[in-house]
């Protein structure tokens, strides 16, 4: 894909979700699975994410061939599933273990393009490297099984820098290991677009999640987070310097929407898809141009 080819989009897991949240329990979505894969197809969408829960009713109802089929029927080519945390403390493995078998299973299964994992929230790390080999571990895991694993920093959690987690992947040094860059936790950490391009590399970014947001923090920052997101070119953010950073830096892949707010999850599924996908698409439209986007106040 070039830099004005257009782009393919993937409805990260709560974009798609209707009226369920993170930390609720349990999180899974009041949307039918062959309903939400009719939404994505006919909205324009190239790829889907789905979140433990889902994956875990959809195994134990249609099971994971049932929903490569509905998947492979709608036309749907990417698909990515998560979360995984805990995976660094080994007294946690009764825990996170069958978490990750799961994941595994329908990543195998789903033909999914990684599995994306996190750490727990709270204060930052002064050090990520400890982060290093239990990443490696799980990483060679994935690879066994034909996936790879993508790490999202969280601004809130052990690891919340992406510069920072740029360096981490130097580490692992791993193909299969990589980032998810999210556009809502590089500026509420408070990472510049040109750090960004200074540390992060291409083959570093296994996925982008494209949001915006008000100036200024909603609650807490977990809250904010979870209830207050705005659609892309809506809020106070530069999500076309964002979009433009990347492909500078040679990213070709496709680009995530993560939409996350009371008022989304409110909508019906097909119309809180339709624009979630015509905002994002306003910003490539002004990413082309290197104008501002329609809608950013």
């Amino acid at each position: 894909m070039t830099n004005s080819s257009t782009p393919e989009l993937v409805a990260s897991c709560w974009t798609s979700a209707g009226d369920t949240a993170p930390l609720r329990v349990p999180e899974t979505s009041p949307v039918p699975i062959g309903e939400r894969m009719e939404a994505l197809a006919a909205t324009g969408w190239a790829g889907f994410g789905l979140a433990h829960d889902d994956l875990l009713q959809i195994r134990d109802t249609i099971g994971f061939a049932g929903l490569r089929e509905i998947i492979d029927q709608a036309g749907l080519r990417y698909i990515e599933v998560e979360f995984l945390s805990n995976w660094w403390d080994e007294s946690k493995a009764t825990e996170w273990r069958p978490q990750f078998d799961l994941l595994l299973d329908a990543a195998e299964t789903l033909g999914a393009r990684f599995i994306k994992v996190g750490t727990a929230f709270g204060a930052e790390l002064d050090d990520y490297t400890p982060l290093a080999l239990p990443l490696r571990h799980l990483t060679e895991e994935a690879t066994a099984r034909g996936t790879r694993i993508a790490l999202e920093p969280i601004a809130f959690s052990m690891a919340q820098s992406i510069p920072t987690s740029a360096d981490l992947m130097r580490t692992v040094d791993h193909p299969n290991c990589g980032l998810v860059v999210d556009y809502w936790h590089i500026f509420r950490y408070g990472t510049t677009l040109d750090e960004l391009a200074e540390k992060l590399t291409a083959d570093q970014i296994f996925a982008v999640e494209l949001n915006d947001a008000d100036k200024e923090v909603r609650g807490t920052l977990f809250e904010d987070t979870r209830d207050h997101r705005r659609l892309c070119g809506h809020g106070d953010q530069n999500v076309v310097g964002f979009i433009n950073t990347l492909r500078n830096l040679g990213y070709s892949g496709p680009w995530g929407v993560e939409i996350l707010s009371n008022e989304h999850r409110a909508l019906p599924v097909r119309q809180a898809l339709e624009v979630a996908y015509s905002t994002a698409m306003e910003c490539f439209d002004a990413a082309v141009k290197h104008t501002t986007p329609v809608g950013r106040t």
